[in-house]
């Protein structure tokens, strides 16, 4: 959808320009989600600046003295940091010069601030495994509504507005997985199939098929004027009715759902309505010409 709103202001792309952007913004995504992970390590590892400063203290108090580096020394964390393949890839993609130790201390700060973090780093609520884990589940989502840290993603990564729902699900399951993951940022990368035998291959019908979409289109719009649509909802319709006709292991419901949803969440107020109204037309019509095939039973419900 990004790659073809941004085909529309730029009628000169080539097919292969358009795939490349397609790739470019998936390699976003990804570097967007890694950036994600080693910052969180890095905040929860300021633990240990912590520490060494308050036992540097001339006169520390008693809280103190009490006071344990647990965020940044426990098994969850730890994995992480010695993960081989994960801290290799950060440094080949060079996020890790991305890191800014400033942001990262002023973040770690405001979450010591935080209702149970003292409690925590003083050992008052035990050195259990899933005590580690809630903490640290506890210091990311405290840190993803962070203006700092919100405002630092979206400089470094222009698809961090598109991809935040995604990029949070996503650090929150990595965190739960935590430390018997030996894959740890494989895991959670999205699959080939997705994005080459999925989107890419959509990507291209709708490009390619562009004209052939619009004639389907257009007789279902009845009163609309198609010069008069939100680009967005005209994109969408088209990579819907791709879709419909081109993929024969999606259901139809699945397909009208999916589109709606987007439409929800990226066009505007009366688009969900729009779509959901041409979509439900277009299908029924196809339907009955006889050329949507689906695999299997129960798909064209």
């Amino acid at each position: 959808m990004q790659v073809l709103y941004a085909m529309s202001r730029d009628c000169e792309r080539s097919l292969t320009q358009v795939e490349t952007l397609y790739h470019q913004l998936l390699d976003q995504s990804w570097d967007l989600y890694l950036y994600s992970l080693l910052h969180w390590q890095k905040v929860a590892a300021w633990a240990r600046k912590d520490y060494e400063q308050r036992q540097a203290k001339l006169l520390p108090a008693e809280v103190d003295k009490q006071f344990q580096p647990l965020l940044a020394e426990n098994p969850l964390i730890q994995f992480v940091e010695t993960h081989d393949g994960f801290q290799h890839l950060v440094r080949r993609r060079r996020l890790i010069q991305q890191v800014d130790g400033d942001i990262v201390r002023k973040l770690y700060k405001g979450f010591g601030e935080t209702e149970g973090y003292l409690d925590y780093a003083l050992g008052k609520k035990g050195d259990d495994i899933e005590v580690h884990r809630e903490m640290l589940l506890q210091l990311y989502k405290w840190m993803v509504k962070q203006p700092l840290f919100d405002e630092l993603l979206e400089d470094l990564f222009p698809v961090w507005l598109d991809d935040r729902s995604l990029v949070v699900g996503t650090m929150k399951k990595t965190i739960r997985a935590l430390p018997d993951d030996e894959q740890l940022h494989e895991t959670h990368r999205t699959s080939k199939e997705a994005t080459h035998e999925f989107g890419l291959v959509l990507l291209r019908k709708v490009v390619e098929q562009e004209r052939a979409l619009l004639a389907v289109i257009k007789p279902a719009l009845k009163n609309w004027d198609i010069d008069r649509l939100a680009v967005l909802d005209m994109i969408l319709l088209q990579m819907a009715l791709s879709e419909l006709l081109s993929f024969p292991t999606i259901p139809t419901k699945v397909t009208l759902n999916e589109y709606v949803e987007i439409a929800k969440g990226y066009s505007t107020d009366k688009s969900k309505d729009f779509i959901n109204g041409i979509l439900d037309r277009l299908m029924k019509q196809l339907q009955e010409e006889g050329k949507i095939h689906k695999e299997g039973r129960g798909l064209l419900d």
